[in-house]
């Protein structure tokens, strides 16, 4: 049981894990900032648009509720601002990705590389003269 709880701590602490945690709760606050950006704000200008349609409200109702039984109904306006919500949260992770890629590329440029060693018979020769020069 030990080694059980050894081996998750060492894979708890590890930096990825905590980079992944981090991660999940900045996506999890960025999720909630996209839904309230696409519920409040873009989808009533759509409606307003589109002559006064309030997307939430926009089903099909297949049966009317009556008297305790709710109504059944396919809710195809929250749908449709699932998909924005989703095409939202791609095109940023496509954005921020594709800037740490550059990012990364040009750090790897930049850094200088190593001069190329010499050629083994470049090296030889250098001995020699040296030799020669040493008598």
């Amino acid at each position: 049981m030990k080694k059980f709880f050894k081996e998750f701590k060492d894979f708890a602490l590890k930096g990825n894990v905590i980079d992944l945690a981090v991660a999940v709760v900045i996506g999890g606050a960025f999720g909630k900032i996209v839904a309230s950006l696409v519920n409040d704000i873009i989808m009533p200008l759509i409606g307003w648009l589109l002559g006064g349609v309030s997307f939430t409200d926009l089903k099909y109702v297949i049966t009317p509720a009556s008297g305790d039984v709710a109504e059944a109904a396919i809710r195809y306006g929250a749908f449709i601002q699932s998909i924005v919500d989703f095409l939202i949260i791609a095109f940023s992770i496509f954005l921020f990705i594709k800037l740490l890629s550059k990012a990364k590329k040009k750090k790897t440029e930049e850094a200088p590389s190593a001069p190329p060693s010499p050629a083994p018979e470049v090296v030889l020769l250098e001995e020699i003269r040296d030799l020669l020069k040493s008598k």
